[in-house]
């Protein structure tokens, strides 16, 4: 049976009232995010008005003594935080307000600066115990339309309900733009005609330089299970790749419809090997990661089912699919995962798009940063 080997998985709470499988059997465009307030110069957080969101020390009762840097107001306006020039908006989403970069130029030798954008808590604390930060690849669908098929994953309305459930805590968002995303993320060759290998080099931008900023100029916790990346499709690939290749860091990963295919199966064309997963050049390179307990993520999984309505459900969902539950299966077979690290889910009212990312974010969120 194909299932004989999920015993140390477990699904979570189902997108739709259809049977999923599971272990017991399964806005505005933000191309110019924030337009100018009309001046075009810059102020630094000590010259912008903190308004309200500044807060008292919970730990002392004091009042806070730090300014909240690029407070939300009526319009956009530029300034300046740790050398880097960025727009505070606040779109009206329940969850909070943004700080976009329009260039954030913080990496090593050979890294380009990069479009990030960071959601911050409606009632963020400059002062207080700090917040558990979610990268996320694919930033440009992240929070607005955009990408090839004009969706969005609405991080921001997931964010919302989640909260007024009380269902996970308030969490910082840090949304990266890829410049190259075939390049940024991709491990080996996969599709013909198309820039690869460069995710290594991603890892250390985003595990080193834009974690290390966002650190050094936000209130949040820095510990691993704190942090987490999430991405969808190819950038599910990449959200595996580098929380298995820097679990110091990432102590949580959501992959969704993720490109474990790449390299084996010739989705796009091209002549590749196929083969097991086990042998692939992915788990082969993260071996020893995803085989030691006391350091690997906490990880979701999933995919969907639709295939019908065009390539992206036909060949790229389906490829995901197979390759998603085969993944499932090597982890819990051949590195002996627990449920309490790896969630799975089978969605079968999903497609390879963002509106089913965005359906299933929820859970996604639930299952990474629920208790041990």
């Amino acid at each position: 049976m194909r299932a004989r080997h999920l015993i140390h998985v477990v699904a979570v709470s189902a997108c739709s009232a259809a049977g999923p499988r599971s272990d017991d059997d399964a806005l505005p465009d933000t191309s110019g995010a924030a337009s100018t307030d009309g001046t075009g110069e810059y102020v630094t957080t000590t010259e912008a008005t903190t308004g309200d969101v500044t807060t008292g020390d919970s730990s002392t009762g004091e009042p806070c003594a730090l300014e909240v840097p690029g407070p939300p107001a009526a319009s956009p306006y530029p300034f300046m935080l740790g050398g880097q020039a960025a727009w505070s908006h606040d779109d009206g989403f329940a969850a909070g307000w943004f700080h976009t970069y329009d260039a954030l130029d913080v990496g090593g030798a050979g890294d380009l600066p990069h479009k990030v954008h960071v959601l911050l808590p409606r009632d963020y604390d400059a002062c207080g115990p700090g917040y558990p930060v979610v990268y996320m690849n694919d930033g440009d669908t992240s929070f607005w339309p955009g990408g090839a098929g004009d969706k969005t994953w609405d991080v921001a309305g997931g964010l919302a309900g989640l909260y007024a459930a009380d269902a996970v805590p308030r969490v910082i968002v840090v949304a990266i733009v890829p410049n190259d995303r075939e390049y940024e993320y991709s491990h080996t060759p996969g599709q013909p005609d198309s820039a690869c290998c460069g995710v290594e080099q991603y890892t250390a931008y985003v595990a080193d330089h834009v974690r290390g900023f966002v650190d050094e100029h936000y209130n949040t916790r820095v510990d691993r299970e704190s942090t987490a990346i999430i991405g969808s499709s190819r950038g599910g690939l990449a959200a595996f790749y580098l929380a298995n290749r820097r679990p110091e860091v990432f102590g949580r990963a959501g992959c969704l419809s993720s490109s474990f295919w790449f390299g084996l199966d010739p989705v796009y064309g091209g002549e590749f090997p196929g083969g097991p997963l086990a042998a692939s050049v992915l788990v082969q390179t993260l071996a020893d990661v995803l085989a030691d307990p006391r350091v690997r993520p906490r990880l979701w999984i999933d995919w969907g089912l639709v295939r019908t309505g065009g390539f992206h459900n036909e060949g790229i969902e389906a490829a995901a699919t197979a390759r998603g539950f085969e993944m499932v299966e090597l982890l819990g077979a051949s590195y002996g995962y627990q449920a309490d690290e790896l969630r799975w889910f089978e969605d079968p009212i999903g497609e390879h798009d963002e509106v089913s990312w965005a359906r299933r974010f929820p859970d996604v969120m639930k299952a990474l940063f629920a208790a041990p």
